[in-house]
């Protein structure tokens, strides 16, 4: 129960200040520019991981927990535990976004005559899930691409949660200064693969907001396309990018980093 609350609570926090964001600038126009947003969202990583990390281990994504458990640092068993947390957290700071919200969405409807549950809605159904085809959208992004972008971005992620967390690496910032350097990484990668994806790299994230916006009218298109794309896209795709993080990092750079260190000659 302790580490499900830590989950939950972690992931409430991060998705509705995140998603949060997003929904501002939509819809009132709040923050101009990528970069706020993401610094937004690496900020609320931080917060959530300094408010739970007592509770759980401040995964709040379950391609982190596979990760995870793929290196040995978790056991199998509590994979349920997690990602219900993670889940369920996501859920309700969805729900708890949209009744915040709701007047301000339909007033901007009205006021852009878009039709909720037609294509023009993706528009606004983007504060919930990702999107990589927009209508009016400049970059050509087809599924493929989607999701070599979406893997590389978590891949990434993932491979500096090692980086920042692990002993090994006696680069690492201090434990007090770990969560803030995670979000950072997180707001960096954002502002590289954003414009390509939204930059989910988080099923949790994703998947619960985004139903969401399928229970309340958005219907089909609370969903990228019509093939799965949300699924392979920002589900399947990141849980491989973590996947492959924690087999390079634990079978090959941290063999590395525990041999003993000599000085080069040259220093």
């Amino acid at each position: 129960m302790r580490e499900f609350l830590g989950e939950f609570l972690g992931t409430f926090l991060m998705v509705l200040f995140g998603c949060g964001s997003v929904a501002v600038s939509i819809l009132f126009n709040s923050h101009q520019g990528l970069f706020q947003i993401a610094l937004i969202w690496g900020l609320s990583i931080g917060l959530a991981i300094y408010a739970t990390r007592s509770l759980s281990c401040a995964h709040f994504n379950p391609a982190v927990s596979f990760a995870m458990v793929a290196s040995k640092r978790m056991k199998a068993s509590k994979i349920p535990v997690y990602i219900s947390g993670q889940f369920l957290g996501a859920l309700i700071a969805g729900f708890l976004l949209y009744l915040l919200f709701e007047p301000s969405i339909a007033a901007y409807e009205a006021a852009h005559h878009i039709v909720r549950g037609t294509a023009e809605s993706m528009s606004t159904g983007k504060m919930f899930g990702e999107y990589y085809q927009l209508p009016g959208n400049t970059a050509i992004v087809s599924m493929p691409l989607a999701m070599f972008a979406e893997g590389f971005g978590t891949f990434l992620l993932v491979l500096m949660i090692f980086f920042l967390t692990e002993g090994c690496n006696v680069g690492r910032p201090d434990n007090s200064l770990a969560p803030i350097f995670v979000g950072l990484t997180v707001s960096s990668l954002i502002c590289l693969i954003a414009p390509l994806t939204q930059a989910g790299f988080n099923p949790a994230r994703d998947l619960a907001p985004r139903l969401v916006a399928w229970m309340f009218g958005w219907g089909s298109y609370a969903f990228p396309d019509q093939s799965g794309g949300f699924f392979y896209v920002y589900v399947l795709a990141p849980i491989l990018g973590g996947l492959a993080a924690a087999v390079l990092f634990s079978y090959i750079l941290e063999p590395f980093m525990k041999k003993e260190h000599k000085s080069c000659e040259s220093c």
